[in-house]
């Protein structure tokens, strides 16, 4: 849905009670998967704009520390234009926005009009927006988007160089956060089906090596694996602390 309600106070409350209790750190939020905010649609830009601002505005309440949003879909265009298109709706987004919250711009798996499968892509909205943007902006990469969109993070060399190229283009520094997740799609499918850790084409020890590369182990790594029997999501949670030795 487009529209969205506000958090009560009470909610926001107990929220940060249990943030306190179990000492979650970072808040990570992720946008409403409607907006598009590389789109030229009139409609649909006008929506994806103010829902992301939305989003924005109850991340801040909330007292959230990140927002996370996908590129967006160059359906109609060049890449290039639909790359200018999500900068400039960002920038408008967050338009006179004075919370103390920043952006980070998810890769993607690549299928059909998907903005966001490469690093130039990403690092290109950024260059774009930057200037502009009322917030900080940074990147999030999702371990099964990566895979699909064909970086090799299976094999020790793959992986050694898809570190190295994020560095590269998009800075280490400015990716603070990883979606931890494995993928039903073999490398190069740019399909974006996500599996349990260790269950798909990336498998345990990629993830193992992974958690404990020395640039990375400061990341936040969060887990959208799918949930098809109760408690998955905790076994999920569980053999990643496992791989990463804790």
């Amino acid at each position: 849905m487009w529209r969205a309600g506000s958090p009560n106070p009470n909610e926001i409350e107990a929220l940060q009670a249990i943030r306190r209790q179990h000492r979650i750190y970072p808040l990570v939020i992720h946008v409403n998967y409607l907006v598009n905010l590389a789109s030229r649609d009139p409609t649909i830009r006008a929506k994806s704009i103010a829902t992301f601002r939305g989003e924005l505005d109850r991340a801040a309440a909330v007292g959230g520390e990140f927002v996370v949003v996908h590129p967006g879909s160059y359906r109609g265009q060049t890449t290039d234009d639909a790359i200018s298109a999500c900068a400039e709706g960002l920038c408008q987004a967050v338009d006179g926005f004075a919370g103390n919250v920043s952006v980070l711009i998810e890769n993607t798996a690549g299928c059909g009009c998907n903005l966001g499968s490469r690093f130039e892509e990403l690092h290109a909205i950024r260059d774009k927006a930057l200037p502009f943007s009322k917030v900080p902006i940074g990147y999030c990469l999702d371990t099964c988007h990566l895979l699909a969109a064909g970086f090799d993070i299976v094999t020790v060399g793959g992986l050694r160089t898809t570190v190295r190229r994020a560095g590269d283009i998009l800075g280490l520094e400015n990716v603070p956060v990883f979606h931890a997740n494995d993928s039903k799609a073999p490398l190069g499918s740019r399909v974006d089906r996500h599996a349990k850790i260790g269950k798909g084409h990336i498998g345990r020890e990629p993830f193992r090596r992974l958690l404990a590369h020395p640039k990375l182990r400061a990341k936040t790594f969060i887990s959208e694996t799918p949930v098809e029997e109760d408690g998955d999501d905790r076994r999920n949670m569980a053999t990643l602390r496992s791989l990463a030795g804790r």
